[in-house]
Order: C-alpha cells, then sequence, then structure tokens
C-alpha cells in the first residue's frame, strides 16, 4: 500500500511539473512522430532539422533532449564528443525490402541485385545481418545515399528490389499499387528474437540531468505516454506529424505511422536490445559496447 501511494505522489508530481521551459531538438522523418502530438501544442520549444544534420546537435549542447540514431549518440559519447546519456530508445526500425515483383517475398532476393541506402550505417549493417541470419544471399548489392533515392528507383524501375523506409515505401506505393514492401524487422526477428532493433533514441544533456532531474523525470513521461499515441491515436499523430511538416500528409502519415515502430522503452529495460544491435556491426557504435554511464536511470 505504501508503495502504491508513493508512486501515485511520483505521478502526480510529474503532471505537475512545468518543463515548458525545456528545449528539444529532433529529424524530421519518423523518428519524430515520438514527439509529434506534444511539439504541435508547444511548437516553440521544438527543433526540427535535417536528418543527416542532426548528429551536430550534440556539438552544439543547446537542446535538452535530442532524438537521434542511437548509435551515433552512443558513439560521439564514447569520443568524448557528447555529454548526451540514453534516455529512451524510441524507434525500432522502419525499413522494408520492396519491389514492383508481382508477389514479391524475401526469398526473390536469393541470387538477385538489390540497392540499399546508407551505404556504412547502421541500417544497411542491420539489413545485410538480417538477410544473412535467414540464409538470403543477394548476388550483389548497390547503393544510393538515402529512402529517397531508392523510392525513385522502386517507382521507376519494375525488376528492382531495394530497402527503402517508411514512409517513403507508403508514398511509393499510393502511387503504384503493385509495390509490395516487407519488414526487415521480420528477417531481424527470426534472426535475433527481438521486435526491432534500436534504431533511433531520446538522448538527455548532462547539464539538464544534474540541474533538473525533476523535469527530466516529467518530461520523459509525457514521451512516453506520446509514443503510445502512435499506437493508440494514430489519427492524431498524423495530424500533428502533417502540420509540424515531419511527414507530407495526413493521409500519408495515417498510412504509414503503424509501420515506423515507434515505442518507448526506457535506456535500463532497453539495454540488452541496445548492446544486440550493437553486436550486429561495432563499429558503427564506436569499436565497443556503450559503458555503463551511457544509460540513464532515474533515482
Amino acid at each position: 500500500m505504501a508503495v502504491l501511494f508513493t508512486l501515485m505522489l511520483a505521478m502526480t508530481a510529474a503532471a505537475d511539473t512545468d518543463v515548458s521551459d525545456l528545449k528539444i531538438a529532433a529529424p524530421s522523418g519518423a523518428p519524430a512522430l515520438a514527439l509529434a502530438t506534444l511539439a504541435q501544442a508547444n511548437p516553440e520549444q521544438y527543433t526540427f532539422v535535417a536528418a543527416d544534420t542532426i548528429t551536430a546537435e550534440f556539438a552544439n549542447a543547446t537542446a535538452d533532449f535530442i532524438i537521434a540514431p542511437l548509435n551515433a549518440g552512443a558513439k560521439l559519447y564514447k569520443a568524448g564528443k557528447s555529454t548526451y546519456k540514453l534516455g529512451a530508445v524510441v524507434s525500432w526500425g522502419n525499413l522494408y525490402f520492396a519491389s514492383q515483383k508481382e508477389g514479391f517475398k524475401p526469398e526473390d532476393i536469393n541470387g538477385a541485385e538489390i540497392t540499399l541506402f546508407g551505404e556504412d550505417t547502421i541500417n544497411a549493417s542491420i539489413a545485410l545481418y538480417a538477410l544473412e541470419q535467414n540464409g538470403i544471399k543477394p548476388a550483389s548489392v548497390a547503393y544510393l545515399a538515402g529512402a529517397a533515392n531508392t523510392q525513385q528507383l522502386l517507382l521507376s524501375d519494375d525488376k528492382a528490389i531495394v530497402m527503402t523506409a517508411e514512409p517513403a515505401l507508403t508514398a511509393a506505393s499510393m502511387k503504384n499499387d503493385k509495390i509490395t514492401g516487407y519488414p526487415v524487422n521480420d528477417l531481424y526477428k527470426a534472426a535475433s528474437g527481438y521486435d526491432g532493433y534500436t534504431q533511433a533514441a531520446l538522448f538527455i544533456r548532462a547539464v539538464t540531468l544534474e540541474a533538473q532531474p525533476e523535469k527530466v523525470s516529467a518530461y520523459l513521461k509525457l514521451v512516453e505516454e506520446s509514443c503510445g499515441k502512435c499506437t493508440t491515436d494514430v489519427p492524431a499523430v498524423a495530424e500533428a506529424a502533417a502540420a509540424l511538416e515531419i511527414l507530407p500528409n495526413a493521409k500519408v502519415a495515417a498510412k504509414a505511422i503503424p509501420n515506423c515502430a515507434i515505442r518507448y522503452l526506457s535506456a535500463p529495460e532497453a539495454r540488452e536490445q541496445v548492446e544486440t544491435t550493437a553486436k550486429v556491426d561495432l563499429r558503427q557504435f564506436g569499436g565497443e559496447l556503450p559503458a555503463d554511464d551511457f544509460y540513464y536511470e532515474a533515482k
């Protein structure tokens, strides 16, 4: 009874804590869905930048919280170029193999040429690991810069097999109903046992942790609730994502959100899965598993 009472007091305190002065940075695109409803309600707190520039926010160190690729945050922390600790994992993989081939399935990749995006990135490493562990061997692998590039190839070449990502896959499928997508996460689960890999995360600035721990706890609770809406209230998240120009429009967003694997898991709870992801390609994490002090755990 005493424990329940203490928990209720903590929840009330979090609800009453003013977090309006906190600053949050995130990349435009799928990972920002974790914050969409919060940002729509308080846009002055949020800065959305191009995905390929988000890591600069760690060096700037002006944001209290940053959403970024988990491996990038871990690598910078290990190198002493970031003081941001892992608060929670919020995105678990939005990658898909796709093709216009009739009845496309992963086995069609055997002996075929495939095109991935993001050479020498954790996304590419996860995709190739998932194929290898499932006994699927492409004849060759080519690379383009991003999911938008492989989306264009998917639309223009009816023989192409590509890796793309949500929401690009949904946008392409709405233009061409011959396109079939297969989740990389399904192959990854068959290989690892986990429902997705640790793709994007919420990081907390050390100065903020030290000076405003109660605000950190309160904001993490808000983010957990916001992530939950990606499952329980997709229309609200889609509307927010379109209004903030995180995703192209509400129609694409509504169809893509369920495929973006947005879920909240605190750093201590996610640690085993972080390490499983890292072991696929330790180079992407700075050559070794993140240290104990990388993980934030509420006291």
